[in-house]
């Protein structure tokens, strides 16, 4: 199966492993920026298959679970008002706001539909004409093309009755926030390979540049894995920190010119919230003027109670990287995909239900 087993080897993934164990002499931290790498790393035993040298860390990679308590608390009031059917993908409907979730609202009885695309809650507002119908939508640069589409598609066809609740939030900033932190001292970055698809390479520069920082961009495959952790081990012990694609079959410098121009042409920059890390400038993507008829937090209006967080939950600390998913005291305990307490546990990208899954050499897939 071409470009699906050739990246699963275990040969070949043993022999990239000791070949990273030979080069590395200097104690590093690296981290990931994407849920899917977090699960693939714990799926496929990556951690204990590198060499002590490199530490692995997870950080805000998951668009659920960077998800702030107060816009997921907007979310679900949003669901409540009468004459509205809220549509958004199936990781956000279990995810525990401060009083409630979006599960919760429909077994109240307000109308919530888990959709595949976005174009299906276009579809669903063409169907329900007398209804409002907005689409909760969060994600990072690899949805926000989509939700521009939809929002396009809307307009197009003169749909009057679709609304978007935008999210979206952008990954450079981010990292960018993380470093100015100081929290966790990183060495290298796994770059996200679904986000870079979208932005290409060229806007990670400014962290080899300004923070002396490696940054190789990773597909999901485990040899793409070890591959990255090379080029970032390399960069390292020579000193000379850059930007590389070590996931070339997706990626190109430049990116996708026409994702990129549908994002730039419906959303404009701001800031956005992020749960764990608080508002972080330049991260967030915003409904344009020219699109406003479109956008949920200006046509409806909504009574919130202050947010709160749960009690003794860390996936704030976990998803800064401060802290690892067994390091919380309810992971496993009281906190489980089946009862969630926080959102880390929900997601399929969230690093607590990797852990949960994987997070053992034994439940892993490993080599």
């Amino acid at each position: 199966m071409k470009f699906i087993d050739e990246y699963q080897d275990s040969k070949l993934a043993r022999g990239l492993a000791y070949k990273i164990a030979q080069r590395s002499t200097k104690t590093i931290s690296l981290m990931e920026f994407c849920g899917g790498h977090t699960h693939a790393i714990l799926r496929y035993g990556i951690r204990q298959l590198v060499p002590k040298t490199v530490e692995m860390r997870s950080g805000p990679g998951c668009p659920v679970c960077v998800t702030a308590t107060a816009d997921l608390d907007k979310a679900i009031a949003l669901a409540h008002l009468p004459d509205v059917i809220a549509t958004t993908f199936g990781d956000m409907i279990r995810v525990p706001g401060s009083y409630s979730s979006l599960q919760q609202a429909k077994a109240e009885g307000a109308d919530v539909r888990i959709v595949y695309s976005t174009i299906d809650a276009v579809e669903i507002a063409k169907a329900n004409p007398e209804k409002s119908v907005i689409f909760i939508g969060i994600g990072f640069e690899t949805t926000a093309p989509t939700i521009a589409a939809s929002i396009l598609k809307a307009q197009q066809e003169k749909i009057e009755n679709f609304y978007v609740l935008s999210l979206n939030k952008l990954t450079p900033p981010v990292m960018k926030a993380l470093l100015d932190s100081g929290e966790v001292k990183l060495d290298g970055i796994v770059c996200p390979g679904h986000v870079s698809v979208i932005i290409g390479s060229h806007p990670y520069e400014f962290i080899p540049r300004d923070y002396g920082v490696a940054c190789v961009i990773s597909g999901f495959e485990p040899l793409d894995i070890l591959l990255c952790i090379d080029k970032l081990v390399e960069q390292i012990e020579k000193g000379e920190p850059k930007v590389e694609i070590a996931y070339p079959r997706g990626v190109k410098p430049e990116g996708n010119r026409k994702a990129r121009q549908l994002m730039e042409d419906v959303f404009e920059i701001g800031e956005a919230n992020w749960r764990g890390i608080g508002i972080v400038p330049q991260s967030g993507l915003k409904i344009r003027g020219k699109y406003e008829q479109f956008d949920a937090g200006k046509a409806f209006s909504v009574s919130l109670k202050p947010p709160r967080e749960p009690k003794g939950c860390r996936c704030g600390d976990v998803i800064r990287g401060a802290a690892t998913s067994p390091e919380c005291k309810l992971f496993r305990k009281v906190c489980t995909p089946e009862r969630p307490v926080g959102p880390c546990m929900v997601s399929s990208e969230g690093a607590c239900a990797a852990y949960y899954q994987y997070g053992t050499l034994e439940n892993s897939q490993g080599f």
